[in-house]
């Protein structure tokens, strides 16, 4: 019996001595082929990917909702959002000025968007957060520093920090829907007495970080309307940006414009003209320029602004702040532009008959080309969902002006953003 228990120790050894020189000739074999062995120790210890989901309603979506999704991103491998249907929407906080279907498309041409889940719910239930990680595997939901409270007083994240799967961003400050709405009413309402304010320029008054006090006035939107608070930094910019040229040789295709209150139309269009070309460079115009061009009370948003949102855009790979609203010869030669195009549908779709047609040099150049805009929707279309159901957001405003404030003046300091 003791023979035979020696016998198998041997054998055991043997097969171990074996199996080691095996694993021996396999690494050697990808050691001899280039092969890297702290990587392939690395990919064995690798774990699978963390997978975070961020929801929201994205309404009205500016660079606020694009940092707060970098954010999220940062926290895992994957990022999963949901888009809250229009209908939850209603219930728990009046009418969304742009519907479902263009929503779900600003959210997906978000750059650090992975995945998205549309008609999800305002709160998350029990159901709900079932699937989440059973069918879409997150591992975590995340939320911004700012309380969300259901119409019934209770936190619509209460299961998931129960559930401790719940993690915290940084709120970005100095813009919600809620302040842009507001803007968009005051515009409105300035334009009818603008004369009794010497026609002075709203849109001066927002760039510059001013908030008008038109306290009540019977307008509804009173102090609790914050405009413009927005501090721009280096920082942000870098954090938005690629970070990265075009190649030697890459075909350049260079569009501009105000892209105000940034939405499904601006996005579709990009992801047209990205497609014609291997770098996609988009020229904003200033303040001053829109504001010659549309009206003393535009843009809604300012140049920073607007620059954010439209660097979120996965479909662009850089941007011109201020850019000149004529394309020169000496800016195609400096950025080595091999097309330049404009939408057919745009707030200035008459530029042929300007005194000074903007393009008139890649025109004569014949690198100028006008495509067709997948969406019938300008900045004017946008205002114009707010001018005609005023008396619902203005609603909608006075109630979220209060939840506001109270953010504003009960905040801490959250670190990291």
């Amino acid at each position: 019996m003791a023979s035979d228990g020696s016998s198998q120790s041997e054998k055991a050894k043997m097969v171990a001595t074996w199996l080691g020189v095996a694993v021996g000739v396999c690494l050697l074999g990808l050691y001899l082929k280039g092969g890297d062995l702290d990587q392939w120790r690395r990919m064995r210890r690798k774990k699978k990917k963390v997978r975070v989901y961020m929801d929201g309603c994205f309404d009205m979506m500016h660079y606020g909702h694009c940092n707060a999704l970098r954010q999220a991103r940062a926290l895992g491998d994957e990022l999963v959002v949901g888009v809250v249907s229009d209908a939850e929407i209603i219930a728990n906080k009046g009418p969304p000025v742009t519907p479902l279907h263009e929503r779900m498309i600003m959210v997906k041409a978000v750059k650090w968007v992975d995945e998205v889940i549309p008609d999800a719910p305002y709160a998350i239930t029990e159901d709900f957060m079932k699937k989440l990680f059973e069918e879409y595997n997150i591992d975590y939901i995340i939320h911004g520093d700012d309380p969300c409270v259901l119409p019934d007083g209770t936190d619509a994240y209460a299961l998931a920090k129960k559930a401790g799967r719940y993690k915290q961003i940084k709120r970005t400050e100095g813009v919600s829907s809620t302040d842009i709405v507001g803007r968009m009413l005051l515009c409105t309402r300035e334009r009818s007495i603008s004369d009794s304010h010497n026609h002075s320029s709203l849109q001066r008054q927002f760039s510059h970080g001013h908030s008008p006090k038109f306290e009540d006035r019977g307008s509804g939107t009173g102090a609790g309307t914050r405009v413009s608070h927005f501090l721009p930094t280096s920082r942000r910019i870098v954090q938005f940006s690629n970070g990265k040229g075009p190649g030697p040789d890459a075909r350049i295709v260079y569009i501009d414009g105000a892209f105000d209150l940034f939405h499904a139309g601006h996005v579709e269009i990009l992801r047209v003209a990205r497609g014609l070309g291997d770098f996609l460079l988009v020229g904003i115009h200033n303040d001053q320029t829109v504001s010659a061009k549309r009206g003393a009370h535009r843009p809604i948003m300012n140049l920073h602004e607007r620059s954010l949102s439209v660097l979120a855009c996965r479909y662009v790979d850089e941007v011109i702040i201020g850019a000149p609203s004529e394309v020169s010869k000496d800016m195609i030669t400096t950025f080595n532009i091999s097309l330049v195009v404009h939408g057919t549908v745009a707030e200035n779709i008459e530029y042929e008959k300007e005194q000074s047609n903007p393009y008139a040099v890649p025109i004569s150049m014949g690198i100028f080309e006008v495509l067709e805009s997948p969406l019938d929707i300008t900045t004017s279309t946008i205002i114009r969902r707010i001018v005609a159901n005023h008396e619902a957001y203005q609603k909608r405003n006075e109630k979220k002006a209060e939840s506001e404030k109270r953010y504003y003046e009960d905040k801490t300091y959250v670190s990291g953003d």
